[in-house]
């Protein structure tokens, strides 16, 4: 089972703004992250997934094309240009990127996920805290 991450929707105002920043790099057919270090079970994440936060909430996830250097001596973090909307779960805020687990992960939405997604966070999570969603 891959590894996969979680990071901060940092500058997102919401799941849409996420999914048009995702969507605006379709044509480079990736997006890119930069972050200061490669994670060390880098070998682990092929076929994982990056798990956005977003008000406190996993909210989706873009599968992981890899890594690679970045100017500055930086990394890349190799995203596919889409948003998959995950069944929303609460989540602290942390700085950087957090490794997930395979079975910690959310499942993916079925359905309609983008009216889902679009719920604001604090009713999705009511919902989400009664078995609605």
């Amino acid at each position: 089972m891959p590894l996969h991450m979680t990071k901060i929707a940092f500058r997102c105002e919401s799941v849409a703004h996420l999914r048009d920043w995702l969507e605006s790099h379709e044509e480079e057919g990736e997006a890119h992250l930069t972050t200061r270090y490669l994670p060390k079970r880098h070998a682990e994440m092929a076929g994982g997934s990056l798990y956005w936060i977003l008000n406190h909430r996993l909210i989706g996830r873009s599968p992981i094309m890899g890594f690679t250097d970045a100017p500055g001596g930086r990394i890349w973090i190799r995203l596919e240009p889409r948003l998959i909307s995950v069944r929303s779960r609460p989540r602290r805020a942390h700085q950087g990127w957090r490794y997930l687990a395979a079975e910690d992960a959310p499942p993916d939405l079925d359905g309609d996920e983008d009216e889902v997604a679009e719920m604001p966070p604090h009713m999705l999570g009511d919902l989400t805290r009664l078995g609605l969603v």
